[in-house]
């Protein structure tokens, strides 16, 4: 299938509804019916403000980075933006097209796109 691979860039401390925004952003990306999604913690790296932050053991929590990214459909990648700007949440985002499939798949997952190359027509 083709679509995209959308990343968020949000501080662990960053909060939405007074949840953190890493969290928030997946239950709702789940709401959607987007069919994964995922949230990795920096062990270090620098933003715009070029601080850079890195994971020690006395460092305060909430200064790092995590990653949170949901590979989508067109029709997906269009209903998380539109909630995304409803919700008025601030996000830096990296947006890449994308292909992907499952190899194996059983009757219940999408077409691939090995699957349709397959396809006559």
């Amino acid at each position: 299938m083709q679509g995209s691979l959308f990343r968020f860039y949000v501080h662990e401390g960053h909060r939405h509804h007074g949840r953190p925004v890493w969290e928030w952003l997946l239950e709702e990306g789940n709401k959607l019916g987007i069919r994964g999604g995922s949230a990795f913690k920096a062990m270090a790296g620098f933003g715009r403000h070029h601080l850079l932050h890195e994971a020690r053991f006395f460092e305060l929590a909430g200064t790092l980075t995590v990653e949170v990214e949901f590979i989508v459909t067109t029709e997906e990648a269009q209903e998380l933006l539109e909630l995304l700007q409803r919700e008025q949440v601030r996000l830096f985002y990296a947006h890449t097209p994308a292909s992907f499939g499952v190899i194996n798949p059983d009757v219940t997952d999408p077409p691939s796109v090995a699957d349709l190359r397959e396809s006559p027509g």
